[in-house]
Parts: C-alpha cells; sequence; structure tokens
C-alpha cells in the first residue's frame, strides 16, 4: 500500500469523482489509520480495528465509484456484493459467509496477476525457445542430429555389437552373429563441419524470420500443457455454495498425479505463442506463494463493499418476503465483527477486513438496521444528491469522462467531435431534469442522454471520416428537445 496521506488520497479520488467532498474525507482517514496501524507494535496492532463506514444517498452519487477507486489506489483485494442475494441460513439463497470465499477468489487472482506480470519477460522467452524446438523439429534441423553418425543410415535403425572391447555397427538386414563393419564410411572433419554449419545458418535463418514476425500463420505440432482436468461437483444444501472436488488434487492424492498432463496440439505459430506464455509464466510462478501472499493482503487489506444494505432492513413483519431479513443482519454482524471463514486456501480472520457498506434509504433509515450492526458502522455520511452543475463537471472534469471516451471513440472512424460549452450545458440540463420528471438514477442518466444525443453520428461515423462535428445547444436541442419548455418530451425520450 501506497503512503498516502488523507489530502493525497482525496487528490486521487477527485480526479474520478465528482463532489462528496464529505465522503471522500471519511474513506480518505480509514485507508491512511491503515497506514498507522502498521506502524505499531504487533501486540497493539492486533487490537486496532478498522472503523467501517455506512454511506447513505440515492443511486447514481458516486458510492460505488468512491470505494472502487480506494481499491485501485491501496492495490487491495475488492469486492462489490448486493445484500439483497443473500439470506439466513435454510432459505433459499447465499450464505452471508460465500461473500468472504469470493473475496478471497479475487485477492489470488489479483496476486496471481502480479506475479505473472513480474515473469513475463522470462516466460515470453521461454515460450520462443519451444516454439524454435517444435519449428527444428518440423524442418529437421534439432541441434543433436547435426551429426549423422553413419552417412546413408540417418533414418535406419543401427544394431550395435562389440568388436574386442569396442562397439561397431551392424549393417542393416544382416542377421546376428555376423562379423561387423568396419568399413562402414564416417564423415571427415571437414565435411561434418561443413554440416553444422549449414544446418545452424538454416536455424538462423529461421529464427530470425520468427522474430521478423513473418511466420505467424505457420503451423507447428506442439505439446502444451492439457488443462481439460475435470472438476467433479457436488450439489451443496440450500443457501450453500457448492462444493467442487478437483479430480487433479484426487490424483496427486491416490499418487497418480505425475506432474501436469500434456497433450500435442497442431496450432498456428501466433496462438501457440499465447498459449505457451501463460504454460510457462504458471511454471515459474510459486502458487504456494501466490496463496500465502493473498491470505495476508485479504485479512489485512481487504475491502468489502456491500450495497443495497438497506434492502435487508425488515418493514416490520415477521412474515413474507422480509421473514428473513433481520436473520440476514445477524449473519452479516457475525462477519462484519470478526470470525473465521473457511475457504478452499485456508482460514480467512475477517476481524480486519474494511466493510463498506451502502444504501438509499428511501423507506428506511439507518436506525432500522439492528443495534448490533449499528455499532460496527461507526461513521457514517450522507451523500449529496447530484445538482445540475454536478451533472456538467461531470461530463468533463474527470480523468477519464464520458465526452473524452466519446471522442476517443469516434475519433477511431476518423470523425472529430468538439463540444461547445453550451451544447454540454443543454446535455447537462436535459439529464438533470430527466432525472426530475422520472427516477432519479443519478449520473448514470447521462449515459443515456448522450448515448441519444449522439447516436446518429455513431452509426454514420464510417461513412463520414475527416469530417468535423460541433455538439452545440443547436445540436443537441435537435435531438433531446428543449428540456425547459417540455419536461413530457424528456419522460418519453429517456
Amino acid at each position: 500500500m501506497q503512503d498516502l496521506t488523507p489530502e493525497e488520497i482525496v487528490a486521487r479520488l477527485d480526479r474520478h469523482i465528482v463532489g462528496q467532498e464529505k465522503a471522500k474525507r471519511k474513506v480518505a482517514v480509514a485507508l491512511r489509520n491503515r497506514w498507522r496501524r502498521r506502524q505499531l507494535p504487533p501486540d497493539l496492532a492486533a487490537e486496532v480495528y478498522p472503523k467501517n463506514i455506512l454511506l447513505i444517498g440515492p443511486t447514481g452519487v458516486g458510492k460505488t465509484e468512491i470505494a472502487r477507486r480506494l481499491a485501485e489506489l491501496t492495490r487491495a483485494p475488492f469486492l462489490k456484493v448486493e445484500a439483497s442475494k443473500y439470506s439466513e441460513v435454510g432459505y433459499h439463497g447465499r450464505d452471508v459467509e460465500s461473500m468472504v470465499r469470493d473475496l478471497a477468489e479475487v485477492a489470488v487472482r489479483m496476486v496471481r496477476a502480479e506475479r505473472v506480470a513480474e515473469v513475463q519477460a522470462e516466460a515470453r522467452e521461454r515460450a520462443r525457445e519451444r516454439i524454435l524446438e517444435a519449428l527444428w523439429a518440423r524442418e529437421d534441423l534439432r541441434p543433436e542430429d547435426d551429426d549423422p553418425g553413419i552417412p546413408g543410415l540417418e533414418n535406419e535403425e543401427v544394431r550395435w555389437t562389440q568388436d574386442g572391447g569396442l562397439w561397431r555397427p551392424v549393417p542393416p538386414g544382416t542377421e546376428g552373429g555376423i562379423e561387423p563393419a568396419r568399413d562402414l564410411p564416417l564423415l571427415g572433419d571437414e565435411e561434418l563441419a561443413a554440416r553444422i554449419e549449414e544446418r545452424s545458418k538454416a536455424r538462423k535463418d529461421w529464427e530470425a524470420r520468427l522474430d521478423a514476425g513473418r511466420l505467424e500463420e505457420e503451423i507447428l505440432d506442439i505439446l502444451v500443457r492439457d488443462r481439460s482436468t475435470p472438476t467433479l461437483s457436488v450439489m451443496g444444501p440450500a443457501g450453500q455454495d457448492a462444493m467442487g472436488i478437483d479430480a487433479a488434487a484426487l490424483q496427486e492424492l491416490w499418487g497418480r498425479g505425475g506432474g501436469p498432463r500434456m497433450k500435442e496440439r497442431r496450432l498456428r505459430i501466433r496462438e501457440a505463442r499465447r498459449i505457451l506464455l501463460e504454460d510457462e509464466a504458471e511454471t515459474l510462478v510459486d502458487e504456494d506463494e501466490v496463496v500465502q501472499e493473498a491470505m495476508r493482503r485479504l485479512q489485512e487489506d481487504g475491502i468489502l463493499f456491500i450495497d443495497e444494505i438497506d434492502k435487508i432492513v425488515t418493514a416490520g413483519s415477521a412474515q413474507g418476503p422480509d421473514v428473513s431479513r433481520e436473520g440476514v443482519q445477524r449473519d452479516l454482524l457475525t462477519i462484519v465483527e470478526g470470525c473465521t471463514v473457511y475457504t478452499k486456501y485456508g482460514y480467512v480472520e475477517t476481524k480486519h477486513i474494511l466493510f463498506l457498506a451502502a444504501g438509499a434509504f428511501h423507506m428506511n433509515k439507518p436506525s432500522d438496521l439492528l443495534p448490533e450492526l449499528q455499532g460496527r458502522f461507526p461513521v457514517r455520511v450522507a451523500l449529496q444528491p447530484l445538482r445540475e452543475e454536478d451533472f456538467l463537471r461531470i461530463l468533463t472534469e474527470p480523468e477519464h469522462s464520458l465526452v473524452k471516451q466519446y471522442i476517443a471513440l469516434l475519433e477511431t472512424e476518423g470523425l472529430e467531435l468538439e463540444f461547445t460549452e453550451d451544447g454540454l450545458a443543454h446535455i447537462a440540463a436535459v439529464a438533470y431534469k430527466a432525472n426530475k420528471t422520472t427516477q432519479d438514477i443519478g449520473a448514470r442518466r447521462l449515459l443515456t442522454t448522450l448515448e441519444m444525443c449522439l447516436e446518429d453520428l455513431s452509426f454514420q461515423a464510417p461513412d463520414r471520416k475527416g469530417e468535423v462535428v460541433r455538439i452545440d445547444k443547436e445540436f443537441a436541442e435537435a435531438r433531446l428537445g428543449d428540456a425547459a419548455d417540455d419536461p413530457d418530451l424528456i419522460r418519453y425520450m429517456i
């Protein structure tokens, strides 16, 4: 984790998220507290638990984006789950502990990808060597065949017999027991040197053509790792994850593993290079070290973002669809306050995982959660609904804003877009008033509005190469209407 100060963390978040300063400050402090905990003595650090955060606000205001960008800053294992898909044990739905198992998978994939990136150069060179070996075999240019032994018998099976303490070849076609051949011709030193030089030159020529990319469509028979190892699936109880049995692990347990299975495939070199690169990288990466580091990161730096937590608040009835919601809160409480969850990579302690929960709380309020669960989210922050000026800033300010994305996409077709200030302002006004007139879906409304505004251009782009199109207020009004005067049109169009 980088040693970022809270101010630096907020500045990094500002590059992607508009507004919501309070929420950014809260998560920045939570992230900095992890660094502070690392500086403490081990016995004291074990007692310092993360201050989990409850984000309250309508959809589309940046709750998920804040959590996701926070995880990117720390290179921490991050998982977003929706609380509404879990159920109390015994009911139909996923077990709450499965979110920790899913996060473990994320952590392992993340660390494995990092280790694979570290060995890419060596893996690429080893893959190249394997391609060359297959190429030498196809062209009969293997270095071990440079010395042909007996001329004329290169492709024959030669038998040998002892003659005065020396091994001498027996001519093919003769019966056993006859005198060994003492006069079979052998290549002289000069002939052998010329042959070796010629074959070496041929190999270098093929190697140069391979490195120049001129053999990508050549077809080779090459040995690759067989990845078709079957997995036996066993159905688990209702609400539990299915259990997978690795057939390869069973073979190893029974002493029949014998290393990875290989199979010969006929592949084009460009495809073989990709497969061999994966094989060699997998060979170079220590899987035990990957799992160990992943579990350490998961327990020390993991971030679990639980969205729609307001959907598991009971409506006051103990019957019907609400029957298991309070049970989900109780199960979730166990995870958040700290417990040990078994995963296929070993046991995971959750007490130092940072939990971020989010919900709109339109029909209820945070105080409707179980008191014990409320206590496990001591930091609360309300995110503000987006204003019209926020919509305009979202269009242009983020590092990879929607406007920059559309400009780049259509630039691939040779069509240049120029957005004017009044055009952007009109698009923002349409999106904002569409949220007021219909459902408020926050910044996501801009996706719909921009797509509708640029739909014709996107369709016609291949035929308009070289043109420059200005997206001004007149252009936007022609495709979106006048939001201020015709709210019914917004309801119909968006």
